[in-house]
């Protein structure tokens, strides 16, 4: 027996997938020519898997600011803040974090998923109670291992179940953290967040809200659903991630909370996380002023998702209940989404395959994420690709061609 030998189910799973033609989760780039297109075999793909939600990855002055902090700060921190110290883009990144929330306090860990490791497992423990919605993250499923807590999950976007589940914690020593996120990754829904920041006020819950898909997606200002829902102040903790909209990498939390800072003690990722390189903390500064700054970019990604959208409902696919940056098409089974997701690259769209078990309902998924740097000439590109390939693969009716 070997130590992998507990994975051969994976194991086989994976060997069948790559037997189906590309590995798709080993997909190599010989370049990325821009936020939409990427070079695979000497041939030109749209990119539409990336979740560079406003296109800001080779934004100039983002591709300036981290070339400038390189020559001046160097290539990294070789340590946490805890051992090393912190550098002024730290504290600068923090400020402006909590500036944009309109919050007391902010804090910056090197990933997204760091970022739910670190706060969950401080906020809550032995004793307390968290509740999850069934469809969270793995980040967030990770971060309830670390804190030891029990771990209660309620259905997807489910209030009232929300609701029966704490009810039935009344007389129960322990404080009860709420967990949901603004736009859940898979099938691109949002939380109904009034209902449930109703079930936390009745309830004597805290609430922190996910918006790693959500920041620079929904509200006036680009804060992300509590903004939207205006619910903001409902709202305890808020994480997210500079990984989408903000085209970089690292992660955050922002709140009101007395003694906030204790998380930097008490929070092991990250006290033993070395922290993020100067490059990416000024990159990630000067895309969030233009974040702040160009309301245009939200405006343009919600035009190119509603017309992704729009286009596959009218083919027949099944997707989300509604427009959003995330388009995922429901498949059949699991066979037929890797043979199409092979068609799509071979076809010159590159989107992400999501298979079970990773998926709500455990339904395998083609999952683009689209851009404001789309064109609509490349979002229709996509949907005569999936036209053409639903018919080939019996997903679609037959349509007679246009004659000439």
């Amino acid at each position: 027996m070997g130590l992998l030998d507990k994975h051969a189910s994976y194991r086989d799973a994976y060997e069948g997938i790559r037997a189906a033609g590309v590995d798709p989760f080993n997909v190599r780039f010989e370049a990325v020519l821009s936020p939409t297109e990427g070079q695979l075999d000497g041939r030109k793909v749209i990119l539409l898997g990336t979740n560079n939600y406003l296109g800001l990855t080779f934004d100039p002055a983002c591709v300036e600011a981290s070339a400038a902090a390189v020559r001046k700060w160097g290539t990294g921190t070789t340590g946490s803040r805890i051992a090393n110290g912190t550098f002024g883009g730290h504290m600068a990144m923090e400020t402006a974090l909590a500036r944009f929330y309109g919050r007391k306090h902010a804090m910056v860990f090197t990933t997204g998923y760091q970022a739910n490791l670190g706060v969950l497992s401080a906020l809550v423990g032995r004793g307390d109670h968290l509740i999850l919605d069934a469809d969270s993250h793995a980040s967030i499923y990770d971060g309830a291992r670390l804190c030891q807590s029990e771990v209660i999950r309620f259905r997807h976007n489910d209030p009232d179940d929300l609701y029966k589940r704490l009810k039935r914690l009344e007389g129960q020593p322990g404080e009860r953290l709420i967990v949901v996120e603004g736009i859940y990754s898979m099938m691109g829904d949002v939380a109904p967040l009034k209902e449930i920041v109703a079930v936390k006020k009745e309830t004597g819950a805290y609430l922190l809200v996910d918006e790693a898909h959500s920041m620079g997606v929904l509200g006036e200002k680009g804060r992300g659903l509590a903004e939207a829902a205006g619910v903001e102040a409902d709202v305890d903790f808020i994480v997210g991630t500079f990984s989408k909209s903000l085209g970089a990498i690292g992660g955050f939390c922002v709140a009101d909370v007395d003694d906030f800072d204790l998380l930097r003690v008490v929070s092991r990722p990250y006290m033993f996380t070395a922290s993020l390189p100067p490059a990416i903390v000024a990159s990630t500064l000067t895309a969030l002023e233009r974040l702040e700054q160009d309301g245009s970019l939200r405006g343009k990604l919600e035009a190119n998702a509603q017309r992704l959208w729009s286009g596959l409902q009218r083919l027949g696919y099944t997707t989300g209940p509604k427009a959003s940056p995330i388009v995922a098409v429901v498949m059949p089974e699991t066979s037929m989404a890797i043979a199409m997701w092979n068609a799509l690259l071979a076809n010159g769209v590159y989107l992400n395959l999501a298979l079970p078990p990773a998926t709500p309902d455990n339904r395998p998924l083609l999952r683009s994420s689209v851009s404001a740097a789309h064109t609509f000439e490349q979002i229709d590109a996509v949907i005569a690709v999936f036209d053409q390939l639903g018919q080939e693969f019996g997903l679609l009716p037959k349509r007679a061609r246009k004659s000439a």
